[in-house]
């Protein structure tokens, strides 16, 4: 599970003032998550900045634009994010950082992330997905940085869980504090002094319902010729309810191959029944593996059984 502090958000306008210590003063070295600043940066952005670093109402000061852009985001290399009912999914995040000379992007308290969310842009309260810590930069020239991290999706998070709703496709964003000194908690802060930003656009990544198949051909061993029948079931996972239930009405292929091949050839097509079960007949020809194949679908990921061996005499 993933452990970080509370994050206030009123109205779109946060009161960080209310629970944040800057990073340098942290008895680990840095008093925010990924976690929670994604949360002041989504909420911080749909209030256009105003007052969103102040418990007043009578604030009126507003952090500056940051000059500071996101690109080249490529999120798990490409593929579609897979994830069961229990177990973390971390997958790579990699980016290239441009600033102004000015912008000290290794500082104590300048903080940087990339991450996923589900959503409206300008909607603080949006689904969104992020990693357990900050990215690592390396510098590419004075003004530019190579960055690595991750996204890590807890299924059964209490706030960052999944909901079947979910698999589907993400959007990628970008957001970077530089405090500058800053203590958004000392009476004299400036939030004027702050520099923010946020950018949308930078991408898309699908997530998708853990998929199983098995397979079992009987009899072993057969007379060549014989019937033999061959069972099994595809089902994903339910992040409604942490199971794994059958998925109805997919096309499934029944595929062989012989023992002295390395290549599997389709036999037939068939469907699956109401609780994901699958069950069909063919005829015993050589000692072989029999398999079913499931292509995916835009929220599950293919899969294949693994190769049932039967000894044809």
């Amino acid at each position: 599970m993933r452990i970080r502090a509370t994050v206030a958000a009123v109205t779109g306008a946060l009161a960080l003032s209310a629970f944040v210590v800057p990073a340098a003063q942290a008895a680990d070295g840095s008093s925010y998550s990924p976690a929670d600043l994604v949360k002041d940066a989504r909420a911080l952005h749909a209030s256009a900045g105003k007052s969103a670093f102040s418990s007043s109402a009578a604030a009126t000061d507003e952090p500056y634009t940051l000059d500071l852009s996101f690109s080249g985001v490529k999120i798990n290399n490409g593929k579609p994010i897979v994830v069961g009912t229990t177990n973390r999914v971390s997958v790579p995040v990699t980016y290239t950082v441009t600033h102004g000379a000015d912008v000290d992007i290794h500082a104590d308290d300048f903080f940087m992330d990339v991450d996923i969310y589900r959503g409206a842009w300008d909607d603080p309260n949006a689904r969104f997905q992020v990693g357990d810590d900050w990215p690592s930069c390396t510098d590419t020239s004075a003004t530019v940085a190579s960055c690595k991290g991750t996204i890590d999706i807890y299924p059964q998070d209490p706030d960052f869980g999944l909901i079947n709703a979910d698999a589907t496709t993400w959007k990628a964003e970008g957001y970077a504090y530089a405090f500058n000194g800053q203590d958004p908690s000392a009476a004299d802060f400036d939030p004027s002094k702050v520099g923010f930003v946020a950018q949308d656009g930078l991408g898309t990544t699908k997530l998708q319902r853990y998929s199983k198949l098995t397979v079992n051909a009987s009899p072993e061993p057969v007379y060549k010729g014989k019937t033999i029948t061959v069972t099994g079931k595809l089902s994903r996972a339910n992040w409604d309810d942490h199971l794994y239930h059958g998925y109805t009405g997919q096309s499934v292929k029944l595929q062989y191959r012989k023992k002295s091949s390395s290549t599997y050839t389709t036999l037939k097509t068939i469907t699956t029944n109401s609780t994901g079960n699958l069950k069909t007949t063919t005829t015993a020809t050589a000692d072989g593996y029999y398999r079913f194949s499931f292509a995916g679908t835009s929220t599950t990921p293919a899969v294949n059984a693994a190769g049932d061996y039967v000894d044809v005499r």
